[in-house]
């Protein structure tokens, strides 16, 4: 018998069940006995039988899929909270449709309005802005969008971030304790939200310190700019003695300048990351940094996009995820504190 034509009909003869039967085993979420499952799925490999998921979700009028747009995948925190995203939902029935999408409105709204096509459930957004006018076609269409690691204020979108004002706030505490009075800033872009909230949490630490910053850069979330502005940082007469960094991707390439130049992270200049990613805790890099809760983030985005598709209409929130400071070797640590 040919597996293109088997159906489910046929499955159920073969297993000796109705074909309800064979429909629940199939479908995510539905309930059947231990001894039907085993049956149906015993008759469905001997006869080479797959489910129609394409059928099937035009008759239920649900895909179980969910769209997910990324800006870029060079930063290893994305590979990683897209990887922890696809397993938290497939645990939920429910699998991902990646996209990706420059850090521009017009752009992340092509893709978007694309993703609507598929008759996707439901779109994630990390660290992608859209503009009001998609945001509410989406919800027209009852296709609920959170924002993953981006917050949108004008969108009326539910979001999910770390606490990056916080984080900005602990990097500049961390510095100042450690005696640095030269300290420079290499954010992240200021087109986004966390780029903007973390150089504020950032600033406001030393400002209430008294402490004026010695520079404050744009590196945009790009390695090869981070490495300029590293270039030009310690190229002047007076160079800074600490550079909080606003992701790790960027201070990666920070610390491959300083010693490029002969300089010592932690010893000559201290560098401060932000994400926590896994090659921070490498003894190449050693990088203190502020890491962001990516299983807690995962975990609450994907409560909440699944309760927006069960609950259209539900309440927008904005959840912000308290975020640690990793002490390690790329920065001076003061007196008391522990690594």
């Amino acid at each position: 018998m040919e597996r293109g034509k088997v159906t489910s009909a046929q499955v159920a003869a073969r297993a000796g069940v109705s074909q309800s039967a064979v429909s629940r085993v199939f479908t995510p979420g539905a309930s059947a006995s231990r001894k039907t499952i085993e049956k149906v799925r015993l008759a469905a490999a001997e006869l080479g039988y797959r489910p129609n998921v394409l059928a099937r979700a035009m008759v239920s009028g649900k895909s179980r899929i969910i769209g997910v747009v990324v800006a870029y995948l060079e930063n290893q925190f994305y590979p990683l909270a897209l990887e922890r995203l696809s397993v938290a939902l497939q645990a939920r029935g429910y699998h991902i449709l990646i996209f990706t999408a420059y850090n521009s409105i017009g752009e992340a709204d092509a893709v978007v309005e694309e993703m609507m096509d598929y008759q996707v459930d439901g779109i994630i957004t990390a660290s992608v802005a859209i503009s009001s006018t998609l945001a509410n076609r989406a919800k027209t269409a009852q296709i609920p969008v959170v924002l993953f690691n981006r917050g949108q204020n004008d969108s009326g979108l539910p979001s999910v971030t770390s606490a990056n004002v916080a984080g900005g706030r602990k990097a500049a505490e961390f510095l100042l304790a450690g005696g640095h009075d030269r300290i420079a800033h290499i954010a992240g872009w200021q087109g986004s939200s966390t780029g903007r909230d973390r150089q504020a949490g950032f600033l406001s630490a030393l400002q209430e310190a008294g402490v004026a910053p010695f520079a404050l850069i744009d590196g945009m979330y790009k390695r090869d700019i981070a490495m300029d502005c590293a270039r030009d940082l310690i190229a002047g007469p007076t160079r800074p003695d600490a550079i909080f960094v606003g992701n790790d991707h960027m201070a990666f390439a920070v610390m491959d300048v300083l010693r490029e130049a002969g300089l010592v992270p932690g010893r000559d200049i201290s560098v401060v990351g932000y994400d926590d990613v896994p090659l921070s805790s490498w003894g190449a890099y050693d990088l203190t940094t502020i890491r962001q809760p990516v299983n807690r983030m995962v975990d609450a985005t994907v409560e909440m996009i699944i309760d927006h598709i069960e609950t259209p209409g539900a309440t927008p929130q904005q959840i912000e995820i308290d975020s640690e400071l990793q002490i390690r070797s790329s920065a001076r640590i003061p007196e008391g504190w522990k690594k």
